[in-house]
């Protein structure tokens, strides 16, 4: 099954034809509740069902149908839940998210995927990294305010001093005789292939590698401020060698497994949080100027027709705020209705749809933090 780890662009981006069948559900990590989750995931799938009844033949429903059935019996995947999950279905497809966020229930069939909850994990403003280092190994967590969760780093990550020297060509097995077989902390000594200049160009290549396969692979396609959680005497060195922008000039000041992973958790969102109030009042400031000029607006018909046109630079939308209806992308028209009905979905989650499609920006606010009360605001390109 595809997990947090997965790229969400190709469901956000991609068109697909309908019947598009989204599903949402907030699903619990440890017994007794987490037994509860492949329960209420079948009563959404007989909510899906029931519109599909509406407008499409058994022979129609039963393809789609079958693989969420499976997937409700398989144990496998409910023992290893996080906080929610995502799952998208067409005739030709069929893609499951485990999500690190609480979703609110939601079954839809509409003539495209409903993909606001997933935007609003990617373009949410608070999410961070943090990079666990000490001077022989390298974890990676992805963040947020509620939850902090370990990555699944691929093989050719280095996530030791050995893997680092191997990839670069080096000798792990004298690596190994430097740290022993388990890192720092339990090595064995053999006279001068220990010496401390060997030791210092061992970790500072370490230090490199980790460094460049975290740009490369994690901070600059999520565009997510990077945390370093290390002993003081090894943040002096990594940031030497560090040519990462998105690293953040605090940094957590204790060995990674000193700290449980709330602690941990809790620790990096005091640091994030003055960055992510910083980034959110920017955006409201940048609103207000653009409205005051023309050049931005909060009405929904107005930025439905901006959508269509390619106008939207930066597309603001209000967390959990839901305006069932049609939209019609050539013209902007829009038309509101039950979003029960077939065909229907969210209208903010089309425009955002749309918004990034045309390479615009958007940023899923909390309520408590949006400039208007429509839940939207846009900004023109003109």
């Amino acid at each position: 099954m595809d997990d947090l780890e997965q790229d969400y662009t190709p469901v956000l981006l991609a068109d697909h034809e309908p019947p598009c069948l989204s599903l949402y559900q907030p699903t619990h990590r440890a017994h007794p509740e987490k037994q509860q989750n492949p329960i209420r995931f079948r009563n959404l799938v007989r909510e899906l069902e029931a519109s599909l009844q509406q407008k499409y033949t058994g022979r129609e429903r039963a393809p789609i149908l079958r693989q969420f059935h499976a997937l409700a019996d398989d144990a496998r995947f409910w023992n290893h839940a996080l906080d929610g999950i995502a799952v998208f279905a067409t005739s030709d497809l069929f893609r499951v998210y485990r999500l690190q966020r609480p979703v609110r229930e939601l079954a839809i069939v509409a003539e495209s995927f409903h993909t606001k909850p997933l935007m609003r994990i990617l373009q949410s403003a608070d999410r961070y990294h943090v990079l666990a280092l000490s001077r022989g190994e390298a974890t990676l967590y992805e963040g947020n305010r509620f939850t902090l969760d370990e990555v699944e780093l691929p093989s050719e990550f280095p996530r030791t001093i050995a893997d680092a020297v191997s990839l670069q060509g080096g000798d792990p097995e004298r690596t190994n005789r430097v740290y022993g077989p388990a890192g720092p902390g339990r090595t064995t000594r053999h006279g001068t292939d220990v010496r401390q200049d060997e030791l210092d160009n061992s970790t500072e290549r370490f230090f490199r590698a980790v460094d460049e396969a975290v740009l490369a692979h994690y901070s600059q396609p999520s565009g997510m401020p990077l945390l370093l959680a290390a002993l003081p005497e090894h943040h002096h060195l990594f940031r030497t060698v560090s040519r990462n922008p998105a690293l953040m000039p605090d940094a957590i000041d204790a060995h990674p497994s000193a700290l449980s992973s709330d602690e941990l958790r809790e620790r990096a969102w005091q640091l994030v949080l003055p960055l992510y109030l910083e980034r959110l009042g920017t955006l409201v400031e940048r609103f207000g100027e653009a409205n005051a000029k023309g050049l931005g607006s909060s009405d929904l018909s107005d930025i439905a027709r901006a959508a269509a046109a390619g106008r939207i630079a930066t597309l603001l939308i209000e967390a959990d705020r839901v305006i069932p209806g049609r939209f019609d992308r050539a013209s902007g028209a829009i038309e509101f209705a039950p979003l029960e009905s077939p065909g229907i979905d969210d209208l903010l989650d089309d425009l955002g749809e749309l918004a990034l499609k045309t390479g615009g920006e958007v940023v899923i606010v909390p309520p408590e933090r949006m400039p208007t009360d429509t839940g939207i605001a846009a900004i023109y390109r003109f």
